[in-house]
């Protein structure tokens, strides 16, 4: 280099811009005052030729290096933001200086991200297409407190880290670059260069809003040009009393809920036409998608997050997918999504050593790691993850208007020696095995959400006796609106998966949930994880020949539908369909041809109508006011029967027979007189049953199970009836 050509002192920093390895490009870069006048300088990688455009002329700038470096002098500063035009090997370019903008985050941005309280960091992190003293452009900003330098590399400037190096923001581990001139749609990365071993690599964007298909991993810049329709959900949702209301959840993986005539991949838009459609005449009231953030496997089937801020790009863009929210909303259906903040997965182009070190995850794999998962583990002691997780939330439920979240393995979350053997944990400061910044975490993170959004729901899938999961944060809970029965759920399957002679032996299985039912307030799940790797679909759980087995399904769904708590099914259940769920193919939609299966489809709309229209199946999901057993005693004829109430007083009589044998003159005691007739029977021949059942009766004066009036019962096989009082 022709040192004559540089002021003096200033080799070192042109060198370390020409290496990219200069923590500071905008003290140098740009335009600057020196000795009485005025320089600027500009890097541009290969070009041959470079000038200074504004307004009222222009400069031409003199090459210093023939790596690029130019640069210029004039006695008065020149007018700024000013145009650069340039010859390359890819041809004439140009574009506004970056290096002439002023910072864009501001010191109290910064502040609360480095508190952990940047509840909207997505606004300001990230790329967003933006406008600066005049001009139009993408600006770019990114959290990596260990690198020496971060460049923004992508198309616009052949992914050279040269070219783009970013303006750090001192200790707050912060850095930001307007680059003007650059359109929604481009690819671009990070290349971070750490500050102690100097190893270069490139990441994708943890802010990123949309990113290029898979295998590829680059982000894309995005901005919404949707418009929304769905201010009376969002209204009626945030007065919205959902403890008393009907609640019946249908969980899809939209990857394998149905495919094209080729096997590919539906559209959100087109996903949520036909979603909706179906979910209607089914009679759901909310959609929970398996996560829909972006992914790098289709066979984690979204578990495994990289993009946690963006949409699946399989399946369309982020004005695509609030479509399929909007046309939810519009049609009555809630969306919930599931969420997975418990752990992300090690690629290194992820959140992985982000900046070259444990950034977001613990650097210790005895908290960092997850070893059942070949993950990392977020660090919820760090403020800034803190910011990162607590503004996902939100950016879900702001820009994508989404109802709620079911929380992944709650229980990886709450303790520290969560599947780990002795020695293979740390314990907490007291000396304990629970996780305290993730308990603290999930607390905060309900009182943010329901600070800000009014009804929305969160789900624990939690699978331990932790207390209070759903309880609020002012008495001490965790403050999630609700949690997932497993234990109803793993014993309820135990129970329908024996041979109907030996259920007698296990009456037990049905009634200890009543010991626990009301702690918290619960959801029936019966969902993914229960028809996969080796499991058998829910109709392959049960015993007997096709008769019983389609019998004993509707058998357990009626049970479902009867039991206190909202409930959940996984796409399939209501086909009664026979394989295990396959990711990489569509339902099998051709069953409902098939008499067994239509059978039970109808049966799971009749459940669905009538878990809405009949209050006392809703009303009191969470309180023991709305069940009283009549008989759980009756383990020798495997029989049931228990009462739903509802708050006006109102009731529903359920009866279970859980054995092939019809039992005749069966008396049950009922809580009044009148007549009582049937609304609903599973084994209806219409459902594929056999049709026995009962004619309206009046009940009799005769005391039956501590109750002063009784019935007389034909309880058809393997078969659930549902009875209602007649009004006068």
């Amino acid at each position: 280099m022709a040192r004559a050509r540089l002021a003096a002192g200033m080799e070192d920093d042109a060198m370390a811009i020409l290496e990219a390895r200069h923590a500071d490009p905008f003290a140098w870069l740009g335009q600057h005052a020196l000795n009485g006048a005025y320089v600027q300088r500009v890097f541009l990688p290969t070009a041959s030729r470079a000038e200074i455009v504004w307004a009222q002329g222009s400069q031409t700038l003199e090459q210093v290096h023939p790596a690029g470096l130019f640069q210029g002098r004039s006695s008065e500063p020149l007018p700024t933001p000013y145009l650069l035009r340039w010859q390359d090997l890819r041809g004439e370019h140009q574009r506004h200086d970056p290096y002439t903008f002023l910072p864009f985050l501001s010191d109290l941005d910064i502040h609360l991200f480095n508190e952990g309280r940047l509840l909207a960091a997505y606004a300001h992190l990230g790329a967003h297409c933006r406008t600066l003293e005049g001009v139009d452009g993408v600006s770019f900003a990114v959290w990596a407190p260990n690198a020496e330098r971060v460049s923004v590399v992508g198309d616009f400037n052949g992914w050279d880290g040269r070219a783009h190096p970013m303006r750090s923001r001192g200790q707050s581990g912060l850095w930001e670059l307007f680059i003007p001139d650059l359109k929604v749609g481009e690819l671009y990365k990070f290349e971070l260069r750490h500050r102690e071993t100097g190893l270069v690599f490139t990441k994708t964007d943890p802010y990123a809003q949309e990113f290029e298909l898979r295998p590829s991993n680059a982000a894309r810049v995005t901005r919404s040009t949707f418009q929304w329709q769905d201010e009376a959900w969002l209204a009626a949702r945030a007065q919205s009393d959902w403890q008393h209301a009907p609640m019946s959840i249908y969980e899809v993986h939209l990857g394998s809920w149905q495919r094209d005539e080729e096997g590919n991949f539906l559209n959100y838009r087109v996903l949520a036409e036909r979603l909706v459609d179906y979910c209607q005449r089914m009679g759901y009231t909310h959609i929970e998608l398996l996560p829909v953030m972006e992914h790098p496997l289709d066979e984690s089937w979204g578990y495994q997050v990289s993009g946690y801020f963006a949409p699946t790009s399989r399946f369309g863009t982020p004005d695509d997918f609030r479509y399929f929210v909007d046309h939810c909303h519009r049609h009555g259906l809630g969306v919930l999504l599931d969420w997975v903040p418990g752990h992300f997965p090690k690629d290194d182009w992820g959140l992985a050593r982000f900046d070259g070190s444990a950034l977001y995850e613990h650097a210790d794999p005895r908290e960092g790691e997850q070893k059942d998962w070949g993950t990392y583990v977020f660090n919820f002691g760090r403020n800034e993850v803190r910011s990162f997780l607590l503004s996902n939330a939100c950016f879900w439920a702001d820009r994508f208007h989404v109802d709620g979240f079911r929380v992944d393995a709650v229980a990886s979350l709450l303790y520290r020696d969560y599947s780990r053997k002795e020695g293979e944990w740390i314990p907490n400061r007291y000396g304990g095995r629970e996780n305290l910044e993730a308990i603290d975490f999930l607390r905060e993170l309900h009182v943010v959400l329901n600070e800000r959004f009014p009804g929305i729901l969160s789900i624990a899938e939690e699978s331990t006796a932790w207390p209070m999961v759903s309880r609020p944060t002012y008495v001490g809970g965790l403050g999630f609106s609700m949690k997932w029965n497993m234990g109803w759920m793993h014993d309820t399957l135990a129970y329908m998966h024996e041979d109907p002679i030996y259920r007698r032996y296990h009456q037990d299985s049905l009634t200890f949930s009543q010991i626990y039912a009301y702690t918290e307030n619960f959801v029936l799940p019966l969902s993914h994880d229960e028809v996969v790797h080796g499991k058998a679909s829910l109709l392959d759980k049960m015993p007997g020949d096709t008769w019983q087995r389609f019998a004993n399904l509707r058998l357990l769904l009626s049970y479902q539908f009867a039991h206190p708590g909202k409930k959940l099914n996984f796409m399939g259940n209501d086909l009664g369909q026979g394989r295990e769920w396959d990711s990489s193919r569509s339902l099998d939609w051709q069953l409902l041809e098939v008499d067994w299966h239509a059978g039970v489809h109808r049966l799971f709309a009749d459940l669905n109508r009538l878990h809405r229209e009949r209050t006392a199946l809703h009303d009191q999901d969470f309180a023991p006011e709305g069940f009283r057993w009549i008989d759980c005693h009756d383990a020798e004829q495997s029989v049931l029967s228990f009462l739903r109430w509802d708050r006006g007083g109102g009731f529903v009589v359920a009866v279970f027979n859980f054995t092939p044998v019809v039992r005749r003159d069966y008396r049950i005691g009922v809580p009044a007189g009148g007549r009582y007739a049937e609304i609903f029977n599973s084994d209806a021949e219409v459902y594929g049953g056999s049709n026995v059942g009962n004619w309206p009766q009046e009940a009799t004066a005769t005391a039956w199970m501590g109750m002063e009036h009784s019935l007389l019962l034909t309880l058809p096989p393997l078969a659930a009836v549902f009875l209602s009082r007649q009004e006068e």
